[in-house]
């Protein structure tokens, strides 16, 4: 019988490190809406980097340490990029979690893992740089994404690499380096990787929603910040 890994990582969540930087009691985090109920969110916005990073900006302004969400979330965010064209169905449904805030914000190991592989998907509304890990908890192997990071993070890593928990091992990207975006950290769980190698879909087709929400489960398990959004 197949091990259920929500239940699983739900029995160690109170041994996890934080994956960034947040106290519940200071910070605030704020739901950033990417469906189409976000009447803000022109073309003329989405289509400028700069102009979205400065939305982006403006929202969280002094009061919000992060931006955060997009779990399930079907979003018209992504007719920005070719990247999730498709001629029969585009690609809309997102499977992470995003954390919008600074560039340069730390990214930290929740536990220990070793690098599965890594990348830097360069297309403009890609991941950009892009570190996997692969981690085992009471034999049950699994894996997380973490995409739209810095450069320099995956400069001189290399695959079979062991991350310690709690370690600094990456940053939320500039623009130039994250896939053109602004700068955020997309934080998925990956099951399986099915031959994927520095990349994995991190968006689906609402037709295949089903398959790939049972591959990717919802990862605020290990972040556990989603509770103090408003």
């Amino acid at each position: 019988m197949e091990t259920n890994l929500h239940n699983l990582l739900l029995k160690y969540q109170d041994t996890f490190h934080q994956v960034v930087p947040f106290e519940a009691k200071k910070d605030k985090l704020l739901k950033i809406d990417f469906t189409g109920s976000n009447q803000e969110l022109t073309e003329d916005i989405l289509l400028d980097t700069t102009a979205f990073s400065t939305y982006i900006k403006e929202l969280l302004g002094k009061k919000y340490t992060y931006g955060i969400g997009g779990y399930d979330e079907h979003r018209t965010v992504y007719s920005r990029s070719d990247v999730f064209d498709d001629a029969e169905e585009p690609r809309r449904l997102h499977l992470g979690i995003d954390v919008w805030g600074n560039a340069g914000t730390p990214v930290f190991a929740p536990f220990g893992g070793y690098v599965h592989s890594f990348a830097f998907n360069n297309r403009f509304g890609d991941y950009g740089a892009t570190i996997i890990l692969h981690h085992q908890i009471d034999g049950v192997s699994f894996n997380t994404l973490y995409g739209h990071l810095s450069l320099n993070d995956i400069a001189g890593l290399h695959e079979g690499q062991y991350i310690t928990r709690g370690v600094e091992f990456a940053h939320f990207g500039e623009p130039e380096e994250n896939g053109h975006w602004p700068p955020h950290l997309h934080f998925q769980i990956v099951k399986e990787m099915h031959q994927h190698d520095g990349d994995y879909p991190g968006v689906c087709k609402l037709s295949e929603r089903e398959y790939y929400l049972l591959n990717s489960p919802d990862p605020d398990v290990i972040l556990q910040m989603m509770q103090f959004a408003v």
